[in-house]
């Protein structure tokens, strides 16, 4: 060893550089190796020591470059199970490999979505299953990138996970969203692969079906974590957020809760499973989100993987490179054997043979083998304390759940003592509904004090009749003592009297009325002994007589006089022990009534400052309901007075309205009038709550102003009169409203407040709305709808008719007509043939342009509901659509006249114009609603100026025509004398001055006729321009000299085109 250590740097520095290179050599050929042995063709499940192998590769070299290097040369896209195995060691790569692992393969995402487009596109079943696993790593890939500090293999401890979470609710919804798409993703992918394989033992103990389910192994251990993850995020949203909001997430949380428990059933089932994972059991029910005491119920399901040691010696005999590449780089202390021969040859080359060398050899040998000893010690003492340090996380997991199950317990509690207050709240009321009972208690207190006092009078007249009874028993003894008879009816009295007044001192406690009853039956008593008594005076004066008889008998009288006066003595004895104790119950009930009636004292003070307090609070809040009302009738007047002030700004003269949202406005405020009035009824019904007035007036404010505004924009269309009434009410209705406000501001008016001269106001600009509103709005709006697809249909009937009956006049032509006229009358029919095929081009344009508008605008209201809400549209386009079918009828009727020779060619040219005009009508119509970029009203422009290029053929063809059929004289005015052609220019002046008298008459007549239809359609007449609707320019004018030019007169008029609304009498 010393002379290794005596060798020069530069040698050992060769010698470094050629081991390092050696042992890069070794890494690489070792990776390519288990990268081919992995991922190959064979329908077999990769094995674990070859993705070990690569795994630790990554550490080696702290990514993956080495394995995307050589991955990037396999043909994946030739075999759809070398693409399903790549995959799988992917996934092993991302969750077990180092963490700079991700970044290397993020760099490859796009490869992989590649592969996956491939495959998917393909109908093979493996393809299938590659697509999908492919967008899971996608998935994976693009969730831990964003979430860096979640590492890919999902391990990471609920404080990761709420710091990941954060406080903000968006972010934890967002992320609540994502681990989602992330559990579906892998729930896709492994209910695909259970769906394609059968679950019975035999297909899963097969190669093949081990290799599509092996991965699956993986996606049990993410769907386990991705559980937790949903759970603690539901919960904590739950928290944050009402449970409306959160219905979907609950709904979809269950649908995977269903399927994962499905999953982990079907996989604990399987034979192939069972001695490779131990997949944890899920509750029967998924957790109750709105109970947030559940959550201490959720216990997080662990997946155990058995620590299993393959054994490598039997892989050993089938290739010698699969040794397992070591945890720990030992390079700077070991050398491999295949090394050692080759570097001392260098040596020898260098210094030459040395006499030391097997000595050296020999040492290195021992040195080597006791560095791989420790080297397997060292890695047994890792591996022991991996294990313990694993025990230890186990044991500080299941202490971390107990501590949040005390939590939860401690929540749990909380919450039983919140109820507890509640209950001890409750209890309280009652005890103050048992306080205003106690008055109730007080008056019967007193009624029985009353009685008590009427009972104790009635005992004392008792007593004291008793002792008079005693007395007049001594007296009537000593009167009676020479009379036996009479001495024991005295003792019947006596003991009689003793008896009664006994019986009436036992019940005088219990009940008033029987002492009442017993003292009126004592005093009749009385006043039979009382004659009684009297009667015994009688007997004595007659008994004197008889005195000396009796005497004899005196002797026993004695004796039962002592007796009657001892019972007599034990009487009053018991009278006196009953005496004290009713003055004992009469002290009681004198201490129970002082302390009830300090109690009653105290209670009725807190009454009174309760009673004074509620009235207190009452008025303020009379007060603060009146300062609402106040400030809301404020505003309203201010929303008025603006509306009011836009009458007279100038700027707003350049509004206008239409009446029919003029009369919707002024319907609307006649319905929140009614509102107001109920509002101000409820409100001095009960003035605590004014709520119901102040909705009212504040949606009253806006309608009243809005119909003001739209009442002065209305009248600036509308004729004189009508504007300057409109104008008038607008003002009328604003006065009124700010009247009403005025009255409502003040307590002293407020009583007599009325809305109902606002409503008649109201009511008359409704009126004025309903006087402007066009004569043809007289149709049912739930008709419209209708009334549009069958007057687009009955157009386009009429044009295939008026296309078939040209063919007819064309075939009729032919037989009838030869040469010139055959001709004419050819080229004519077939420029009116294309001229309707074009209308009908056109129409149907416009009806596919029609039903992208109505299905682009109605919303959710019906195809009928969108035409009556847009019924003025909808009118014009019902009007353009019956002069586009009046136009080719007229048009036909025309062509057969002129080919009969019983018409005129110019009203062939008129029926061409007025087509043209009522197809720009439908047109424009059709363009007020659409879209501007729709292509639908690029085709019908198009269609629109083909229309017009086919009347203009057909003017043409006509003018033509015309021209070869008339016969034109020639001039010749060469034998004519000076006198004959002054002649002749007189008669042509007379014939000219003719002509312009009837041109103006029809220009007159052309004019009224216009005035007519538009008032008939609706228009009023002060839209109309002046001079009967004919061009200024167009007016006739006198020719200054018989030669003068032709004047502007005898120019051609425009045309009158069909108005936009259709009489009345066309809906009927």
């Amino acid at each position: 060893m010393n002379s290794i250590r005596r060798v020069p740097s530069r040698v050992k520095t060769k010698m470094t550089e050629t081991n390092l290179g050696a042992e890069r050599d070794h890494f690489d050929k070792k990776q390519l190796s288990s990268i081919s042995k992995a991922i190959n063709s064979n329908e077999a499940p990769v094995k674990e020591k070859h993705a070990r192998r690569i795994i630790l590769g990554t550490y080696r070299e702290k990514g993956a470059f080495t394995f995307w290097s050589y991955a990037l040369g396999i043909p994946l896209s030739s075999n759809a199970i070398v693409s399903w195995k790549f995959c799988h060691v992917l996934h092993k790569v991302l969750r077990d490999g180092h963490h700079n692992s991700l970044q290397d393969c993020m760099r490859h995402h796009g490869n992989i979505v590649e592969m996956g487009q491939l495959w998917g596109n393909l109908h093979d079943r493996h393809g299938q299953l590659v697509a999908l696993y492919c967008k899971l790593l996608c998935t994976k890939m693009e969730f831990h990138m964003k979430h860096s500090e979640i590492r890919p293999n999902l391990e990471v401890t609920d404080e990761v996970l709420e710091r990941v979470a954060g406080t903000d609710v968006n972010n934890v919804f967002q992320l609540t969203v994502k681990v989602f798409d992330y559990l579906d993703a892998e729930l896709r992918l492994a209910e695909t692969v259970i769906r394609q394989l059968n679950t019975s033992i035999a297909i899963s103990t097969t190669t093949s079906g081990q290799c599509r389910l092996s991965p699956l192994i993986q996606v049990i251990q993410d769907c386990s974590h991705l559980y937790h993850f949903t759970v603690k995020l539901l919960f904590k949203l739950h928290a944050c957020l009402p449970a409306d909001t959160l219905q979907g997430h609950r709904d979809r949380f269950h649908d995977q809760f269903h399927s994962l428990k499905t999953f982990f059933n079907k996989a604990r089932d399987m034979q192939y499973f069972k001695r490779l994972i131990q997949i944890p059991k899920l509750p029967e029910s998924p957790p109750n989100f709105l109970h947030a005491a559940s959550l201490a119920k959720h216990a997080r399901p662990v997946v155990v993987i058995p620590s299993e040691d393959e054994p490598e010696q039997q892989e050993d005999d089938d290739d010698d490179d699969d040794d397992p590449e070591p945890l720990i780089n030992v390079s700077d202390v070991t050398m491999p054997s295949m090394m050692v021969p080759q570097q001392f040859d260098k040596f020898d080359q260098t210094f030459g043979p040395s006499n030391d060398k097997d000595i050296q050899i020999e040492n290195l040998q021992q040195d080597l083998g006791k560095l791989r000893a420790d080297l397997e010690r060292v890695k047994g003492e890792a591996q022991r304390y991996i294990t313990q340090l694993k025990s230890q996380i186990n044991s500080l997991e299941t202490e971390l759940e107990e501590q949040r199950v005390q939590k939860q317990r401690a929540l749990v509690e909380n919450e039983q003592l919140r109820m507890e207050l509640e209950a001890t709240r409750r209890r309280n009321a009652e005890h103050e509904i048992v306080q205003a009972t106690f008055g109730e208690a007080e008056t019967r207190v007193q009624a029985t004090e009353q009685r008590y006092t009427k009972l104790k009078e009635k005992h004392t007249e008792l007593v004291s009749s008793h002792a008079e009874l005693l007395r007049k028993s001594a007296d009537t003894v000593k009167i009676l003592s020479a009379t036996h008879q009479n001495q024991e009816e005295v003792e019947r009295t006596k003991q009689q009297l003793a008896f009664e007044v006994d019986r009436i001192k036992l019940d005088a406690d219990m009940k008033l009325e029987e002492q009442k009853f017993e003292m009126k039956k004592l005093k009749r008593d009385f006043e039979e002994k009382r004659a009684e008594v009297e009667h015994v005076k009688g007997t004595l004066q007659r008994t004197e007589k008889v005195g000396e008889q009796l005497t004899s008998s005196m002797l026993a009288l004695q004796v039962e006089k002592e007796r009657l006066m001892r019972s007599a003595s034990e009487k009053e004895a018991e009278l006196s022990s009953l005496s004290q104790a009713a003055q004992l119950q009469q002290s009681s009930l004198q201490q129970e009534r002082d302390r009830s009636t300090r109690e009653l004292g105290e209670l009725q003070g807190k009454l009174q400052e309760k009673s004074r307090r509620e009235v207190q609070l009452q008025q303020k809040l009379l007060e603060e309901q009146f300062s609402l009302l106040q400030g809301t009738v404020s505003e309203a007047e201010y929303i008025i007075q603006d509306a009011v002030a836009k009458l007279d700004d100038p700027l707003h003269i350049r509004c206008t309205s239409s009446p029919d949202y003029l009369v919707s406005r002024a319907e609307a405020t006649l319905g929140s009038i009614d509102k107001v009035k109920k509002g101000h009824s409820d409100y001095l019904t009960n003035m605590g709550d004014a709520g119901g007035l102040l909705r009212a007036l504040t949606n009253f404010s806006h309608l009243a102003a809005d119909t003001i505004i739209n009442g002065s924009a209305t009248a600036h269309l509308a004729p004189t009169d009508h504007a300057d009434r409109l104008t008038e009410n607008c003002r009328g209705c604003a006065t009124q409203s700010l009247q009403f406000l005025k009255d409502l501001k003040s307590k002293a008016s407020l009583q007599r407040a009325d809305p109902a001269s606002i409503r008649i106001v109201v009511e008359k600009i409704m009126k004025l709305g309903e006087e402007l509103r066009p004569k043809g709005m007289d149709v049912r709006q739930d008709e419209l709808g209708d009334l549009v697809d069958k007057e687009m249909a009955a157009t386009s009937a009429a044009i295939e008719k008026a296309v078939s009956r040209i063919d007819e006049m064309m075939n009729q032509a032919r037989m009838d007509t030869s040469g010139v006229k055959l001709e004419v009358n050819e080229r004519i029919l077939y420029s009116c043939t294309d001229l309707m095929k074009a209308i009908h081009l056109l129409v149907l344009t416009s009806t596919d342009l029609q039903k992208e508008i109505v299905e682009g605008g109605r919303g959710a209201a019906t195809i009928k509901e969108f035409y009556a809400r847009n019924s003025r549209w909808t009118e014009g386009l019902i009007s353009a659509s019956k002069a586009v079918g009046w136009g080719a009828t007229q048009m036909v009727e025309s062509a057969d006249k002129v080919v009969l020779h019983t018409g005129k060619y110019e009203e062939l040219i008129v029926c061409s114009h007025e087509i043209a005009a009522s197809t720009a009508q439908l047109v424009a119509s059709s363009k007020v609603k659409a879209d501007r970029n729709s292509t639908k009203l690029t085709a019908l422009q198009q269609a629109s100026r083909h229309v017009n290029e086919m009347a203009a053929n057909v003017v043409a063809s006509t003018k033509t025509g015309q021209e070869h059929l008339e016969d034109k004289d020639t001039m010749d005015f060469s034998g004519m004398s000076l006198i004959k052609l002054k002649m002749e220019e007189m008669e042509s002046q007379v014939k000219v001055l003719e002509l312009e008298n009837q041109l103006g008459n029809e220009r007159l007549r052309l004019g009224e006729l216009r005035k007519k239809h538009y008032n008939i359609a609706g228009v009023p007449a002060a839209d109309l321009p002046e001079g009967n609707g004919l061009d200024p320019l167009l007016a006739p004018v006198a020719p200054s000299s018989p030669k003068s030019s032709k004047p502007s007169v005898m120019r051609k008029p425009d045309l009158a085109q069909k108005p936009n609304l259709t009489p009345k009498n066309m809906f009927r």
